[in-house]
């Protein structure tokens, strides 16, 4: 159960941002520029996640140079095909592609696309659901295929207030669709988008692999700022804990969801009889709203 396996996985948890862009598409940095901010900011890994298009070339960043022993660089890039129910492009983050990726064939859908991202060793998200306006046909597409939704976008809640996923997550996950979540800032500095959003992956080392294979697995949880330290099932509760916390909320199907609501609270211990048979997750909200999601638990 990938929800609960992250927090008995062995290893430590890494911080990492898989999603953000640089000046090889439409970002305002340069890719060392990008890889060097986000090392002083702490960050054990990152994807340079540039447009996969061909008006830029369909890069994908070698960042191999930029790694250093703080923070490593996984090859990746956010890929494009037509078309949306929205009559759009798809934005897809593909983490951990071949530098030798091939790109777009001429008459290539997006389902086709994803595909080969994902038999090329990808790791793959269904990028900003909600700022893509994507329907419950759109992920019903995508859903045999991708790893995870992007549950927190850090530029597109900035920008124009479309920055959670959760709700496309949810509908997904009614219809019996294993998926993860994952937290990215899909960063291109032009504003101060950068550093609001992360996964924390459970894995033995912080190399790409042992990243990657760790994210494919649903080792870890998201991200504003909350700490989740543990999180267990005994006997039909789920006891959590967590850095100082003013909600600490399980939710599933419907409007099933139980809470633990305080000041400061660091444990919980919620009642899972109404969500069980199905999928549940947690949401840990601090005192400045911050937020941390797990991965769904499959009960």
């Amino acid at each position: 159960m990938p929800g609960r396996d992250a927090f008995t996985a062995p290893g430590r948890f890494y911080r990492g941002n898989i999603h953000t862009h640089s000046t090889r598409s439409d970002g305002a940095l340069t890719p060392d520029e990008v890889c060097r901010r986000y090392a002083e900011e702490g960050y054990d890994f990152l994807c340079l996640s540039d447009h996969f298009l061909k008006q830029f070339g369909f890069p994908i960043t070698n960042t191999e140079p930029y790694r250093t022993n703080r923070m490593t660089t996984i090859l990746g890039a956010e890929i494009h095909a037509p078309q949306n129910s929205q009559g759009e492009i798809w934005h897809l983050l593909a983490c951990g592609l071949p530098e030798d990726f091939p790109p777009l064939g001429d008459d290539e859908d997006a389902v086709s696309l994803a595909r080969r991202s994902v038999e090329a060793g990808a790791f793959l998200g269904i990028a900003h659901p909600n700022w893509s306006s994507l329907s419950i046909e759109d992920g019903r597409q995508m859903a045999g295929l991708a790893h995870a939704v992007e549950i927190w976008n850090t530029g597109c809640a900035i920008e124009c207030d479309r920055g959670d996923g959760g709700y496309f997550l949810d509908m997904l996950l009614n219809e019996g669709n294993r998926l993860g979540a994952y937290a990215a800032d899909d960063a291109h500095f032009k504003i101060a988008d950068g550093f609001g959003g992360w996964m924390m992956v459970k894995a033995e080392t912080n190399e790409p692999e042992a990243i990657l294979a760790a994210m494919k697995a649903g080792h870890s949880y998201s991200s504003q700022g909350p700490e989740i330290a543990a999180l267990a099932v005994r006997d039909g509760r789920l006891e959590i804990a967590c850095s100082p916390a003013g909600t600490i909320a399980v939710l599933g199907r419907g409007s099933r969801a139980e809470s633990a609501i305080g000041s400061g609270l660091t444990e919980a211990s919620l009642d899972l009889s109404r969500f069980s048979g199905d999928w549940c997750r947690v949401v840990v909200t601090d005192a400045s709203g911050r937020r941390a999601w797990t991965n769904p638990l499959w009960l």
